[in-house]
């Protein structure tokens, strides 16, 4: 018994040590597509716009990605369907009564470092959808395209928060 809980303990707190020191540096895979909608301003009104584009294209790309097993048949589909996208997008803003211009494209698109809890994504160019309101000073939404981990939220319609169960046993009961 004594052996059991020992070879136990040893292996949660392997397990610790390795995923908190991993913690901070999680990669999105190197064939991840992302999208990006950065807004025209911090303006609650500009904000709320982004939200509403934001939702719009994770339903869209949701459905059009739904059967999507590799990143080469995303990039065509994606490609394949830019004009609809447009479409969708110019649409919303229409009914929003938004009368700034604005830009989409699927390439390689420059991204600021962001901290998302607790993790810090490195700034680069990365292939993305990128869609620009206005003047593109806001504050900007994006994730991850394919692997679809963006569109899981879009189907749900809750917040996701990955969570590793015994991790947070121990920090429970061990207080670490």
């Amino acid at each position: 018994m004594k052996k059991g809980f020992a070879i136990i303990l040893i292996t949660m707190i392997a397990y610790l040590s390795l995923t908190d020191s991993f913690d901070n540096r999680f990669i999105i895979p190197d064939e991840a597509i992302r999208l990006r909608v950065i807004p025209n301003s911090n303006s609650q009104y500009d904000q709320n716009i982004k939200t509403k584009v934001s939702k719009q294209l994770q339903y869209s790309m949701s459905d059009l990605l739904s059967d999507t097993h590799d990143v080469k048949e995303a990039r065509k589909i994606i490609s394949s369907n830019m004009n609809y996208l447009d479409s969708e997008i110019g649409n919303l803003l229409k009914r929003e009564k938004y009368n700034l211009n604005y830009n989409i494209n699927f390439g390689d698109n420059f991204f600021p470092e962001k901290e998302y809890k607790g993790i810090t994504y490195k700034e680069g160019y990365y292939e993305s959808v990128k869609v620009t309101l206005g003047e593109g000073l806001g504050d900007n939404w994006w994730c991850v395209l394919f692997p679809p981990l963006c569109l899981i939220e879009a189907e749900e319609s809750t917040e996701v928060e990955y969570k590793f169960f015994v991790k947070e046993i121990i920090k429970k009961y061990f207080r670490i």
